[in-house]
């Protein structure tokens, strides 16, 4: 019996190791639902309070409509809960889990430390990428504490990803689209110290993403008005098998505040991504079942995105930045030929064009201009009103395609669990048996007389029709056996009302075997990986310093946004090198000597500071009181 029971036990963790996990974001409800319709093995969206992206929370009856949703299909809904605590915030947090917990949610995205010092349930514990998880000692610290999933750093190489997994046994999670924060997750104290709104409080101001000049000490300005620390957007469509191989078992969506649009279409992509990849290794499963169909082609270049790049995964590139707009180009179209009185022609246009298309063009100030097109005439592009500063030879782009959105605007995907089906006699009369893709299985019976057919070979095909027509329930026929020693004349009516009671048998029976994932059990005297804390540890109540203390951490100091900083500290520290990507690195340009440098943003400067050693970047300043 005890080997038996290791036995399930190997399998069960085998079986874990080796599911892939396809995670999109839910803005809300309804996009939660269309994530999960459209392939996502799970989905993360806000709670009513302390997620990191506070414009997005969501209420605990819309939680608990999406978690029973997402489990008709065996997919997970996570909570974000990774925002830094005060103190007299904690006891509403605790409450707030329970309740989070009770309505069903599988995980909680988790940042402050705090919270594992409280009473909380039994629900499985993510960590946040804003907790900086970047070396092997770290992720196994949290493992060892009682987290089942980390979300590791953007910045990791490969290289470093394999590391990291060779070192752990927690499911290694990694964004692999949307919008990139330039500093370190977690680290990054600009926005609280320039306008008192904290990204580690879900309130970032982005001031990355504002322009801003680079100069000497002295003034001399080398670069003027950029967006020097805005970043392109993650785009891993070409590294999922490498990834795979690293160890990444999740696969992250950013976007919690993007469209509509974009949930269907980047999850739509990334599902047929995965399943391309599913389909030629039989070592790997999906993480929840069903496959879906599309009433469009995937394609992210046509959502919101500054372009994509697959920053460090292979090492340190040039072109990861964004500098000319954060804003969505779109599409390449052509130059602009000739400018008429209500309309534009383009010279080399390479797609398509349709009535309402947006447009963008960049004046000679790098101002980025959108416009939108009436019409299409041959070669004339009929604008909907005239456009200041557009000049022949301007490149422009589309940035909204009118078909590919009212594609999207319809119900656009469907999601079906194949099941096979098995038709056979019993003593009362006939017994319809089901066995869906992930094994679960239900059974229902019929009393009824069993006349033989006269008919055999129509009586077999009616009953192999009716039986298929599984319309808009859950599932969609795999295989259908029909197990009889004589055909039977069965009418049509009593086919039909065993498939629906079969149908409805299956569907409790999938969500009876539904078991949410288990909190994992903490180990004893596990110590943090340093013995020293500095703001950057992020401790801002009295519960995260116990936690560390009690791991072995000797002196904490408190968060920034304690406001005990004084004077200039790293409000930022990024992998992204300004010195590198406009080519004054003294490691890659020989002969060339290091020189202080400055940001200057608006009527603020940030001394710049070049940790070679690392190969990263620091913006230093101080809290502005």
């Amino acid at each position: 019996m005890h080997d038996q029971t290791q036995t399930r036990r190997f399998e069960r963790h085998r079986l874990e190791q080796n599911r892939l996990e396809l995670l999109a974001p839910a803005k809300n409800l309804a996009y939660g639902i269309e994530a999960i319709n459209h392939g996502a093995d799970a989905v993360y969206m806000g709670g009513p309070a302390f997620g990191a992206r506070s414009a997005a929370g969501n209420s605990l009856e819309d939680i608990e409509a999406l978690a029973r949703h997402a489990h008709r299909f065996g997919a997970q809904v996570f909570v974000a809960f990774n925002t830094l605590l005060h103190d007299h915030e904690l006891e509403q947090a605790r409450r707030l889990t329970h309740q989070i917990y009770e309505a069903g949610a599988d995980a909680l995205i988790v940042q402050d430390m705090g919270l594992l010092a409280l009473d909380l349930p039994p629900i499985a514990l993510h960590a946040s990428t804003q907790t900086d998880n970047r070396t092997p000692e770290k992720v196994k610290f949290l493992q060892d504490v009682g987290f089942s999933q980390v979300v590791l750093a953007r910045e990791l190489s490969l290289e470093q990803i394999r590391a990291i997994s060779a070192q752990t046994s927690v499911q290694l999670e990694f964004f692999i689209h949307g919008a990139l924060c330039v500093s370190y997750s977690g680290q990054c104290n600009i926005s609280y110290a320039r306008t008192g709104r904290s990204a580690n409080r879900g309130e970032c101001a982005q001031l990355c993403r504002l322009p801003c000049s680079l100069q000497k000490p002295d003034g001399e300005v080398l670069v003027e008005s950029s967006h020097l620390l805005s970043l392109k957007d993650m785009d891993q469509s070409a590294n999922l098998e490498a990834l795979i191989e690293a160890g990444i078992r999740s696969f992250k969506i950013e976007g919690r505040l993007k469209g509509l649009d974009y949930v269907k279409n980047v999850t739509a992509w990334y599902r047929q991504k995965l399943d391309a990849i599913l389909e030629k290794r039989p070592d790997l499963v999906a993480s929840s079942a069903g496959r879906c169909t599309y009433g469009f082609t995937p394609d992210p270049k046509k959502s919101f995105n500054r372009g994509g790049t697959d920053y460090f995964l292979h090492g340190r590139q040039l072109g990861i930045d964004s500098p000319r707009s954060p804003k969505y180009l779109g599409e390449p179209l052509g130059r602009v030929s000739k400018i008429g009185r209500d309309g534009i022609e383009i010279e080399g246009k390479a797609l398509s064009l349709n009535n309402g298309d947006g447009l963008g063009f960049f004046k000679p100030n790098d101002e980025l201009v959108g416009m939108r097109l009436n019409k299409v005439e041959g070669k004339q592009l009929l604008l909907s009103e005239p456009v200041p500063g557009l000049k022949v030879g301007a490149e422009i782009y589309r940035n909204h395609d009118q078909t590919f959105s009212k594609l999207l605007e319809k119900p656009s995907a469907e999601r079906r669990i194949r099941v096979d089906m098995q038709l056979s006699e019993c003593d009362a009369g006939l017994r319809l048996a089901f066995c869906d893709e992930q094994g679960v299985e239900a059974c229902v019976t019929l009393a009824c007389d069993k006349r033989p057919a006269d008919n055999p070979e129509r009586a077999l095909q009616q009953a192999r029709d009716q039986l298929a027509k599984l319309g808009n329930s859950l599932f969609v026929a795999r295989k259908i056996e029909l197990a009889f020693t004589t055909p039977l004349f069965i009418a049509a009516s009593q086919l039909n009302g065993l498939r629906r009671d079969g149908i409805a048998a299956l569907e409790a029976a999938r969500l009876v075997s539904y078991r949410r994932p288990e909190r994992r059990v903490p180990l004893a005297d596990v110590s943090y990986p340093q013995h020293r804390l500095s703001y950057l540890g992020n401790v801002l109540n009295k519960a995260a310093e116990d936690f560390f203390r009690e791991h072995g951490v000797e002196r904490i100091a408190p968060a920034y946004e304690a406001n005990k900083e004084e004077g200039e500290v790293m409000l930022m520290i990024t992998k992204h090198c300004i010195r590198y990507s406009q080519n004054l690195c003294p490691k890659e340009v020989p002969g060339l000597k290091p020189e202080p440098l400055e940001l200057k943003m608006g009527k603020d400067s940030f001394r710049l500071r070049f940790d070679c050693k690392r190969c990263e970047m620091q913006v230093m300043g101080s809290l502005k009181r």
